[in-house]
């Protein structure tokens, strides 16, 4: 299926345009032309194009003037040049000078066709790369959907299902849950999964400048718009939008954005023209949105357009049966990634990481297991790698290496021991948290011969 788009031609034969025009138009591509350098550049800035066709030899501004215009007003797009056999060398000079390619008079309706098509395709992998998604491995995205606890599965299946059809989505969740990764799984395995993944942070983007990084603008359209820009929407053309925290964009934007959902276009700031878009919207905040609606700071419509299908992630100490599959997963992560032979995690290290209550869900958890990745030093996770993030604090206290429950004296000592080193060795403030006079300590410290 031919991509169907805007394109300019600017000659000064007529019957060159008119030819043209109907191989273009039959093509079902949406076709302007004109007959004078002047007035391409014209219709140029004040519309959206493609593709322009563009002949070398015009009355009055010439061909490589008008490139170099079109160029720097916007170097995105693609220009054929039109040209004479006697001037192939200017052609070869116009590519050098930013030109697509070139098309030599005589052609066929054939050959234009396939020199358009080339040029559109080129362009289409152009903002492929231009996305803001980076290549991601085979083995990514099990980051957060790796998991058989009964709250994930149904997660999954949700997901399954959504995947395959074009229905926006809404990812609600704690901090750290996922939800983007989760919003990747979904454009993964979605018809659109060899189009662009763009994400927009609602949370990180300057509330002056959103308007202009979601839709874009034209050159001039404000102090600083050097130059045509295309927007997140226009970039995301063909594939997946994840807009993340949501709840973070103003109403001003949250009714430019439910015009886009409904109309399908987007228009730059500066310009009068839409931009027709073909965008699969997915959207995630870690907000209650009904709760923001009823407080009159979210648009009741645009969250009913957002969440066609609601998808609500549960925070890790809601799946603690997944946390040995997580932490293994991450441990063969960093040890690849850190060059160290790790082969396992210990049972008192399992049992002190499904007792926490991570708070910062699986990015906590991630972190923690690469952070004890480099802290150990031999073939197993042990204890004393998660004390420096506190985790396994209580449970060390409690069991010796082989498991078993400590004496309460060992642990008294432990516990002492501990106090004093948080508290380099004071022995009047230890007494004073331990809850004890400083003469008890004393006696304490000698009882179990603390250095």
């Amino acid at each position: 299926m031919k991509e169907k788009s805007s394109i300019l031609i600017i000659d000064d034969e007529e019957s060159i345009r008119d030819s043209c025009t109907q191989v273009l138009e039959k093509d079902g591509h949406k076709v302007t032309s004109v007959s004078s350098g002047p007035e391409g550049i014209k219709i140029f800035k004040n519309n959206s194009f493609q593709v322009v066709l563009l002949d070398l030899k015009l009355p009055g501004l010439d061909g490589m003037e008008v490139l170099s215009r079109i160029k720097k007003e916007n170097p995105e797009t693609y220009v054929i040049i039109i040209t004479g056999f006697a001037s192939i060398e200017s052609a070869v000079d116009a590519i050098k000078r930013g030109a697509f390619d070139y098309l030599a008079k005589p052609f066929s309706p054939e050959e234009l066709r396939v020199i358009v098509h080339k040029a559109l395709e080129s362009r289409k992998i152009y903002f492929q790369n231009l996305s803001l998604s980076e290549d991601l491995e085979e083995t990514q995205g099990f980051d957060m959907v790796i998991g058989k606890s009964r709250p994930m599965q149904r997660v999954l299946d949700v997901v399954k299902r959504v995947s395959a059809s074009l229905s926006t989505v809404l990812i609600t969740g704690e901090s750290g849950t996922g939800k983007e990764l989760l919003a990747r799984e979904i454009h993964k395995h979605s018809p659109r999964r060899k189009a662009p993944f763009v994400v927009v942070d609602c949370g990180a983007l300057v509330e002056t400048l959103f308007e202009s990084e979601l839709f874009g603008h034209v050159k001039g359209s404000f102090t600083g718009a050097h130059v045509t820009k295309h927007g997140r929407f226009e970039v995301a053309n063909g594939g997946t939008i994840f807009l993340d925290e949501i709840s973070n964009i103003s109403l001003n934007i949250q009714a430019n954005l439910l015009r886009v959902i409904q109309e399908r276009e987007v228009t730059r700031i500066g310009s009068t023209t839409p931009i027709k878009v073909d965008v699969r919207i997915l959207a995630a905040t870690n907000q209650d949105l009904a709760e923001k609606v009823r407080m009159g700071e979210f648009r009741e419509d645009l969250f009913y357009r957002l969440s066609v299908v609601p998808i609500d992630l549960p925070s890790l100490r809601e799946r603690k049966k997944d946390i040995p599959l997580l932490a293994n997963h991450f441990l063969q992560k960093y040890s690849k990634r850190s060059k160290k032979n790790i082969k396992r995690i210990s049972p008192e290290v399992i049992k002190a990481l499904k007792e926490y209550d991570w708070p910062g869900n699986i990015r906590e958890l991630e972190n923690t297991l690469e952070r004890a990745v480099v802290l150990s030093q031999g073939e197993e996770i042990q204890l004393q790698d998660l004390l420096y993030h506190g985790i396994g604090s209580r449970l060390s206290f409690l069991h010796s290496s082989e498991g078993k429950y400590k004496t309460l004296e060992e642990v008294e000592k432990e516990y002492i021991e501990r106090a004093l080193k948080d508290h380099h060795g004071n022995r009047s403030q230890t007494a004073k948290i331990l809850g004890i006079d400083r003469k008890t300590l004393i006696s304490k410290i000698k009882k179990y011969h603390i250095q």
